[in-house]
């Protein structure tokens, strides 16, 4: 009897897949009947082991087959995108800088120092500065996304909602993998990691990572014509852990890096046809018509440890998690897209880069759990969190061969602490309910200095000096309750409130004020079912949410100039479901799927937007020539995502030939705060096919696969930029490769 592999979905299942004996006996039939149940998914969303469909909060998981499927063809983290109900990413950098949404909450805000309302926890450590979200994704255990605020135990900017990735651990078994990939543009993947025993008590585990792509975008622009210029990368990544376990007491130690030699992402002049929101007619995603093109760059280097060290008690267990955090980067690239020439009119060159030389993030969080006996049970702690950060800003003039005519640095400190607890009460058999409490204080203290001044015409001077120092706290909370309706179905209810700390943002080397943002804070309102169905065979889990934000911190990219600007809108509103499934439908056929809708709406009638060099507002223009974004929606929020997915496997010879596709769609997008015609991103629908075929030998499984992604080659503009000229991002077109993975025990 073979079984199916891990299955590519957001809950990870597993089907069995029977040849030729079924019903052979009673025996037999009572272990086909189990094989065919959906797998128990643990998640760690509340910082314990629980069952998925006991928690009371909205959150989906993925791990196993689905990890290596969506992220074939070398991709960076935005493969989860639209992947999951509720979740989108997006990226104005490439392979680094994503930028997460959830329930529609994101920040669109470009700059180094940008905050974001949904945070992301990488084995425990909050990766807060916008770099360090870009680590690659490889030898992970599982990845949570939770929806909703996560203040109370998770407190370091989480109104939106939290993305979690846990590494594979180490254990006393000898087990590992490798996996290589190659497809088109010369794409190469390896992966691989072991891990084994050093003595009784101690183990390790190695990961490591390698992706390369060849330069394959060719420029065109007259005088600047360069073939492979543009779309490369070369990334490499590794992560060394060691876990020590001796009776009640366990250390882990990880050690994670990164080194990325990139072409960042690709800038298109005038990409969208002036009154629509179409891709401009003749327009290949392998030619581009840049002046400054063959200077494009982007380098990432991070480096980063943690140590985790556990005590279990009778009725406590004692934690310590202590991290370290480092990025540089340096980022240059053509961003009107370009040349004097065209494509179409481009009032004026633009060429900048951005880097950051210096950065470290120091975090320590102490807890404690109970392990009464009893109906109560809780979790207290103390969290800390350092970061200095330096950020340098440069503008060259392309005429000059690329001599820098302007330049600026930023300095933030940033110091917060806070103490949280939260309680579970078994008040019956079937009913639970959980309160938590966090107290938050933020403080940020922030230099940034122009020496050059890019844009003399503007009568600004050169040198010119601003300061902000902002500080604030708040208390965050929730109150949750699960009830066991029956033995396969659960509803959940939840209240929360979080906030996000005050933000900060001091481009001014195109701009001549430092902007600061107030506090953010959510209050949300969320119930749904979990359900198992078809004597365990199916899965359906749906929700039903509202929340009201004050004071959202929104960011207003771009408009007159190469620059940001913080805002507060007085009120910012959500609304919607969320609904996800997986069935096994036949002993070779497991389906899943979901959809969300989320509609959000700004409230505030005197809030008004500068806009566009060229595109075709559709907001009211006031007296001042800004937009009034009253009654929009926010920037990146598609009001529907849905994901499909289908496996099926049969067993041939000695293993198990399979087919596996999947399709996600997100509806369209405005890709700034205010709405116009062209910047309205077009609904996207990206599909995927993955073949092969799987076998065992005596001490390793074996995996051969072709697969393709985008297969209807779909593209779409998917960001924009608008101070000069309808430059606008598309998605990646169609890719094609094969794959070889052996697992080794």
């Amino acid at each position: 009897m073979k079984t199916i592999k891990k299955s590519p979905v957001f809950l990870c299942v597993h089907a069995a897949l029977i040849a030729g004996s079924l019903g052979t006996s009673a025996i037999a039939s009572a272990e086909e009947a189990q094989d065919m149940k959906l797998e128990v998914i643990e998640v760690t969303a509340r910082k314990r082991v629980e069952n998925v469909q006991e928690v009371p909060v909205s959150v989906s998981a993925m791990q196993g087959e689905m990890l290596d499927v969506y992220s074939s063809a070398g991709m960076d983290i935005r493969f989860m995108s639209a992947k999951i109900p509720s979740l989108s990413i997006e990226s104005s950098f490439g392979r680094t800088f994503p930028r997460f949404y959830v329930r529609g909450l994101g920040n669109t805000d470009f700059d180094l120092n940008g905050s974001q309302p949904v945070s992301l926890v990488v084995d425990e450590v909050v990766q807060e500065n916008p770099i360090l979200k870009g680590f690659p994704v490889f030898d992970v255990e599982r990845v949570e996304v939770l929806r909703g605020p996560q203040g109370t135990l998770f407190g370091r900017n989480t109104p939106a909602g939290l993305v979690k990735f846990d590494s594979k651990k180490p254990t006393q078994d000898f087990d590992g993998f490798m996996s290589y990939s190659y497809g088109t543009h010369n794409t190469q993947d390896f992966k691989g990691a072991v891990g084994f025993g050093l003595t009784d008590k101690l183990s390790t585990r190695v990961s490591f990572l390698k992706q390369k792509r060849d330069d394959y975008i060719d420029n065109e622009a007259p005088g600047y014509e360069d073939d492979n210029v543009l779309g490369g990368y070369d990334e490499t990544a590794g992560r060394v852990q060691f876990l020590w376990e001796d009776g009640d007491f366990t250390a882990l130690l990880n050690y994670h890096f990164r080194d990325l030699e990139a072409k960042p992402i690709v800038f298109n002049a005038n990409l969208i046809e002036a009154g629509t929101n179409n891709i401009r007619k003749g327009f290949d995603d392998e030619t581009v018509y840049q002046d400054a093109a063959r200077f494009a760059t982007q380098d990432v280097e991070t480096n980063g440890g943690s140590l985790k060290l556990e005590y279990t008690s009778d009725e406590y267990v004692y934690t310590s998690i202590t991290g370290y955090e480092s990025a540089e980067i340096f980022s240059r690239a053509d961003v009107d897209g370009g040349n004097p020439d065209g494509p179409g009119f481009i009032p004026f060159s633009a060429e900048s880069a951005d880097a950051i030389p210096d950065h470290k993030q120091i975090t320590q969080e102490f807890r404690v759990t109970s392990l009464y006996d009893g109906p109560m049970n809780f979790q207290a702690g103390f969290f800390y969190y350092m970061e200095d950060l330096t950020i340098e800003s440069l503008s060259y003039n392309t005429a000059d061969n690329s001599a820098i005519n302007g330049y600026a640095v930023q300095d933030q400190e940033t110091r917060a602490w806070a103490l949280f607890g939260s309680m579970d009460y078994q008040v019956s058999d079937d009913l639970k309910v959980t309160t938590g409490l966090r107290y938050s204080a933020d403080d940020k203290e922030f230099v940034a200095e122009r020496f050059t001044n890019p844009t003399p015409w503007n009568g600004s001077p050169d040198y010119m000096k601003g300061e902000a120092n902002p500080d604030d706290s708040h208390v965050s909370w929730d109150i949750s309750a699960n009830y066991k309706v029956s033995d396969d179905i659960n509803w959940f209810g939840r209240i929360a409130n979080s906030f996000r700390a005050p933000s900060i943002q001091g481009r001014i080397l195109f701009g001549d004020e430092v902007t600061v943002a107030d506090s953010e804070t959510i209050t949300s309102f969320e119930t749904g079912l979990k359900t198992d169905v078809m004597d365990g065979r199916g899965r359906i889990n749906g929700s039903v949410f509202y929340y009201t934000m004050d004071d959202q911190q929104l960011t207003a990219v771009g408009g007159d100039a190469n620059f940001n600007r913080l805002v507060n809108a007085d009120e910012t509103t959500g609304y919607g479901f969320e609904l996800d499934a997986e069935f096994v439908v036949t002993e070779n056929l497991l389906v899943t799927g979901n959809i969300s809708y989320n509609k959000t709406e700004i409230n505030d009638n005197d809030l008004s937007i500068a806009v566009c060099a060229q595109c075709t507002v559709t907001d009211p223009i006031n007296s001042d020539g800004r937009a009034e974004i009253d009654g929009n929606s926010l920037p990146h929020a598609p009001e529907w995502i849905a994901n499909f997915t289908a496996r099926y496997a049969r067993e041939l010879g000695d293993g198990e030939i399979f087919i596996y596709t999947d399709w996600s769609y997100r509806s369209e997008i405005d890709f700034f705060l205010y709405s116009s015609v062209e910047f309205e991103g077009e609904s996207l629908l990206e599909g995927g096919l993955r073949t092969g075929y799987t076998w065992s030998g005596a001490d390793n499984d074996y995996e051969v696969a072709l697969f393709a992604r985008n297969i209807t080659d779909e593209q779409v503009a998917i960001g924009g930029v608008d101070f000069n000229n309808n430059t606008g991002i598309v998605n990646e077109g169609r890719f094609v490769g094969a794959e070889f993975k052996v697992n080794f025990f």
